[in-house]
């Protein structure tokens, strides 16, 4: 969930850049969240001085937040004809979207936000069009990498223009910004033309379907398998809406020219078995992606059998495993063999290992190195190795740091707000004020309504109603649950005298607690309790 502010001027009179506005996705913690969003409060507080936002490519992780976050900053954007083509296509699946006023740049360009000169540098990555950004002031210029690795052979666009950024090495930088994903990895990535060859070879030798799923912006992956396909005289099936519109955009920017039309689900069951292939979302295990439905048989024209061949082009996000372990399972269950990273070279990641950083160090030899992109241990394997490698000042920098590169030594002279907030339906908020607290309170001891109604000389006028969800049945001993919360609610009422029952949120507060004391004891949690008391 990647977001950069960079701020040019004294606090007073202080203009920023964002460069990039990422999501993340929600896990089992958060029941009901759609999407994670990063807190932009900060910015958003100083809207009136953000003189841009700068998208350094398409993927989710970097972009994924702009529709839901734009309307609170108002201000332009720029991005690649890839990313527009993306967000105009996610924006006309969204009848609320607001209308984003986008600026195009390609990779070699250099325009101007505020004060800041901004040089668009191409890099090899997973995604059409990912570019570094040389941001340059007064006082220095800022290479902030973005998502970027060395490919020798990549499938799609221009190889990481090495010889730029050794220009911009010689003529200073202050500073490096730069991806830490691949920093605990020794060696260099393979490159996508070698995972291409790989994916040829399991293809051809299939002797019946072979489904591939894999990240559905990766169109140099989409490329490869249609590529094998057609040379192993196969036809491609594409499932899963998130492909089919990363497709779309990638043909009307020429990135798929020269392959045949991949199939409609209708023809699909006409087609030999040793002549299809199928090109299928869900390969983080998401339980409503093509993958999974397939796995469960629950296509309506497509499906797989035993003998066929799935083969997981992807790497697993952490805290998916379980999802992916149990689409696995169902396949193989279902006699299929499945096909992954460590079987075969099906995948590479599209970011530096280690080798990799130090050549990026060497080329433009940065006076600064501030690792972004990672978990704790990744940020410290790459402070580490640019430390051995003679970077001057390697700041340690966590979210929320105001870090001032210069004048100066670089130093962390702030902390602002950051954090979280969540989109849940058509509601963005906090944990709190989207209800995630209670629904997680929710999953863990289920909840009790309880409707208490009094006559007029506040006497019971009839036993309570009561409703239980997500509670056991009955006790350990075998009485009913509702039989023992029943009594607790009922005796916690004619203790009250009924003079005082004339207060019926003091009656409320009472069988409230009454129940869920009952239910503690009889089972060992407390249940969330809503009482109704009426006369």
């Amino acid at each position: 969930m990647n977001l950069a502010l960079y701020g040019y001027g004294p606090p007073d009179r202080r203009t920023w850049i964002m460069v990039d506005c990422g999501v993340t996705f929600p896990g089992l913690e958060l029941p009901g969240v759609d999407l994670v969003l990063p807190d932009i409060r900060f910015i958003e507080e100083q809207a009136g001085d953000l003189a841009g936002i700068v998208i350094t490519h398409a993927h989710e992780d970097h972009y994924g937040a702009l529709l839901e976050l734009w309307p609170r900053l108002k201000c332009p954007v720029w991005m690649t004809p890839f990313t527009a083509g993306l967000l105009e296509a996610k924006r006309a699946g969204e009848a609320t979207a607001p209308e984003v006023p986008v600026t195009i740049f390609r990779a070699g360009d250099v325009f101007t936000v505020g004060p800041f000169s901004i040089e668009a540098v191409a890099v090899s990555h997973s995604i059409p069009e990912p570019v570094s950004l040389a941001i340059t002031t007064p006082l220095g210029t800022v290479v902030h990498t973005g998502d970027w690795k060395i490919d020798a052979a990549p499938v799609l666009g221009p190889q990481t223009n090495e010889e730029r950024f050794r220009e911009l090495g010689k003529k200073g930088v202050l500073a490096l910004i730069c991806d830490s994903t691949n920093a605990l990895r020794e060696g260099i990535s393979p490159s996508e033309q070698a995972v291409g060859e790989g994916l040829r070879e399991i293809i051809e030798k299939a002797p019946a379907r072979v489904a591939v799923t894999t990240f559905s912006s990766h169109v140099g992956r989409i490329r490869a398998v249609a590529e094998a396909a057609r040379n192993a005289g196969r036809q491609v099936l594409v499932l899963g809406r998130s492909l089919q519109r990363v497709i779309e955009v990638a043909e009307e920017l020429g990135y798929l020219e020269g392959l045949p039309p991949f199939l409609s689900e209708e023809d699909f069951g006409y087609i030999p078995r040793e002549n299809a292939v199928i090109l299928c979302t869900g390969s983080q295990g998401e339980p409503r992606a093509a993958l999974a439905k397939l796995a469960r048989d629950e296509m309506r024209n497509v499906a797989l059998s035993p003998g066929d061949t799935v083969v997981y082009s992807s790497r697993v996000i952490p805290g998916n495993e379980k999802a992916i372990l149990a689409t696995k399972n169902l396949l193989i269950e279902k006699g299929i063999r499945v096909v992954e990273d460590g079987d075969a070279l099906v995948h590479v990641s599209g970011h530096p290992r280690r080798n990799e950083l130090k050549q990026m160090y060497d080329w433009v030899k940065p006076q600064i190195l501030v690792p972004v992109h990672g978990e704790a241990a990744h940020l410290v394997a790459q402070g580490s190795l640019a430390a051995m490698a003679g970077i001057p000042e390697v700041p340690h920098v966590r979210n929320g740091d105001l870090l001032r590169l210069a004048p100066g030594p670089a130093e962390i002279i702030d902390q602002v707000p950051f954090g979280r907030i969540y989109k849940d339906g058509k509601v963005i908020g906090t944990d709190e004020e989207v209800g995630v607290r209670d629904r997680r309170r929710l999953s863990f001891a289920g909840h009790v309504a309880v409707n208490v109604v009094l006559d007029e000389r506040f006497e019971l006028a009839g036993e309570p109603d009561m409703v239980a969800i997500g509670l056991p049945k009955t006790d350990g001993a075998g009485e009913l649950f509702e039989d023992i919360m029943m009594e607790a609610a009922l005796s916690a009422v004619h203790s009250i005298p009924r003079a005082n029952r004339r207060d019926l949120d003091l009656v409320g507060e009472a069988v409230r607690r009454a129940v869920r004391s009952a239910a503690a004891e009889a089972w060992g949690k407390k249940p969330i309790v809503t009482v109704f008391v009426t006369r």
